[in-house]
C-alpha cells in the first residue's frame, strides 16, 4: 500500500527469493534435532547480506546457519507454515513492522525473548520500538532490526528559484508546522508549476497518523476512529487536495515524479534516501533533508523472532543480538539503508559521514533526534484493517473529485464495521 525501499530491492532479486523459499522448507525440514542447525528466514532488503554471511563464520564452530531470503508474500507465508508447525518452521525470522500487531494475538506461537536475555539489553533500543513488539502482559516477541524515523526531504535547485531557504538548518525554521508546509508547498507550487509538495492524499494522511499517540483502537479494544485526531489527520490530507498542491502521485508513477521534479518536496523515512537516488541518480547533490513538519513519525522497521519450536532458543539468541548489536546495527545501514533502532550507533562514523547525495549533509542530524522522539502509540492487531478505509476515501477525493464530508461519511461507516467484524467495540 505504501511505497517501499524494498520494492527496489527486491525487484533485482524476485527469482532468487522465490527459489529461496522452495529451499528453505526443504532445508528446514532435514536439519538436524540437535539444535546444531539453524534456520533464518528474512526478505530482500530485511537484513544486512553481509552481516547474515558473517553471522554464519561468526557461529560455525557452533551451529550451521541456513538463511534464506523468502519472496513473494512474506507474511503470509510465515502464517501459513507456522500453522502447519513442524520441521517446516525457521528457527528464526523476521516480522515487518506493520504486520508484528497482528502476531501479537498469537503470542503463544514465539518465544518470549526476555526468558533468553533480552530484559538485560532491551535500555539499548529505542524504547517506543521494543514495545511495538510486546504483549499486554510484557512478552517479547520481536528484536528491533530497524526504524523508519521520518523526515521532509526537498530539493534544494527548486527551492532556490521560489526564493526558499536552501540550508536544512534554515528550512527547519521555516517549516515547524503542517501550515508552515503548506505556506512553502504553495510558494514553490507557484515559482514552479510542475512541482508539488504532496505526493498524493492517503500518504499524508498515514504520516500525520504516524505522528500521534492514539490511532484507530484503543487499548481497551474501543473503536477511536471517528475522534479528533483522526479528523485532525483527514483534514490535514484533504487540505493537500483543496489547496491545490497534492501531485496525485501512486506508486507507478513515483519514479518519474522524483527525477523530472514533479515532487519537489517528499515526506518519507530514512530508508526513502535510497528510492530517491535510485529514482533519480543524475539529481545528486541537489536533494536535502529537514525535520518533518509537525512532529516525528515512524514509518517502517522489522524484528528478528524466534518461533516456539526453535531447536537451539539460546544460540538462536546469540546469533540476532550480534546481528543487531549497535556495529552491525550500523552496517545493516551502510549496506542496506536499514535505519538502526539502537541509538549508539548514532554517534558512529560510518553514521555521522555527509551523505554525497544529499550534498554531503549527515542525515543523522535530522533522523536521530527524531527517532529519540518519536511517540508511543498502540497499534492493535485490526488497526491496518480499519484503518484501509480512510486511506480509499482518499483515494476518491484526489481522483474522481468526491466530496470531502461524504468521503468522510463513507470511510466511518466501513471502518466502523470491519471493526466490528473484527471484534472491536
Amino acid at each position: 500500500m505504501e511505497l517501499s525501499r524494498r520494492r527496489f530491492i527486491q525487484a533485482s532479486a524476485l527469482t532468487a527469493m522465490a527459489a529461496g523459499f522452495s529451499a528453505a522448507c526443504g532445508s528446514s525440514g532435514s536439519a538436524a534435532a540437535n539444535g546444531k542447525d539453524l534456520t533464518l528466514w528474512y526478505w530482500g532488503g530485511g537484513l544486512s547480506d553481509k552481516v547474515v554471511a558473517d553471522a554464519k563464520t561468526q557461529f560455525a564452530k557452533d551451529i550451521t546457519l541456513t538463511a534464506n531470503s523468502v519472496g513473494g508474500d512474506f507474511k503470509q507465508k510465515l502464517v501459513t507454515t507456522l500453522a502447519a508447525g513442524g520441521s517446516s518452521v525457521p528457527d528464526i525470522t523476521g516480522i515487518k513492522g506493520e504486520d508484528m500487531a497482528s502476531f501479537i494475538p498469537s503470542a503463544s506461537k514465539f518465544l518470549d525473548l526476555n526468558t533468553l536475555g533480552f530484559k538485560d539489553i532491551s535500555s539499548q533500543y529505542l524504547a517506543w520500538k521494543v514495545k511495538r513488539a510486546q504483549t499486554p502482559d510484557g512478552k517479547q516477541l520481536g528484536f528491533p532490526i530497524d526504524i523508519g524515523p521520518t523526515g521532509m526531504y526537498y530539493r534544494v535547485d527548486l527551492f532556490e528559484q521560489a526564493g526558499l531557504p536552501t540550508d536544512p538548518k534554515q528550512v527547519a525554521e521555516k517549516v515547524k508546522t503542517w501550515d508552515d508546509f503548506f505556506a512553502v508547498g504553495a510558494q514553490l507550487h507557484q515559482a514552479v508549476p510542475k512541482s508539488f509538495p504532496v505526493r498524493n492524499l492517503p500518504e499524508l494522511f498515514s504520516i500525520v497518523i504516524n505522528q500521534g499517540t492514539k490511532r484507530f483502537i484503543d487499548e481497551n479494544n474501543h473503536f477511536i476512529g471517528d475522534q479528533d485526531h483522526i479528523r485532525t489527520a483527514w483534514n490535514t490530507a484533504v487540505k493537500g487536495f483543496t489547496s491545490g498542491l497534492d501531485g496525485k502521485v501512486d506508486d507507478a508513477s513515483w519514479n518519474a515524479a522524483i527525477a523530472t521534479g514533479t515532487l519537489g518536496i517528499e515526506l518519507g523515512a530514512a530508508w526513502h534516501a535510497l528510492d530517491i537516488e535510485q529514482a533519480a541518480p543524475d539529481l545528486k547533490g541537489k536533494w536535502r533533508v529537514a525535520p518533518m513538519p509537525g512532529g516525528p513519525a515512524n514509518d517502517g522497521g522489522s524484528f528478528l523472532a524466534l518461533p516456539r519450536q526453535c531447536r537451539n532458543p539460546e544460540q538462536a539468541f546469540k546469533i540476532i543480538s550480534w546481528m543487531l548489536g549497535p556495529e552491525n546495527d550500523v552496517r545493516g545501514f551502510t549496506d542496506a539503508a536499514l535505519f538502526p533502532a539502537a541509538p549508539a550507533a548514532y554517534k558512529l562514523p560510518a553514521m555521522t559521514a555527509g551523505d554525497p547525495y544529499f550534498g554531503g549533509q549527515s542525515t543523522i542530524d535530522v533522523f536521530g533526534p527524531a527517532a529519540q522522539a518519536i511517540p508511543i502509540s498502540y497499534e492493535a492487531p485490526a488497526d491496518a484493517a480499519v484503518m484501509a478505509p480512510y486511506r480509499t476515501e482518499l483515494t476518491n477525493v484526489e481522483s474522481s473529485g468526491k466530496s470531502p464530508d461524504a468521503a468522510w461519511t463513507d470511510a466511518l461507516s466501513q471502518a466502523k464495521q470491519i471493526a466490528q467484524r473484527q471484534g472491536v467495540s
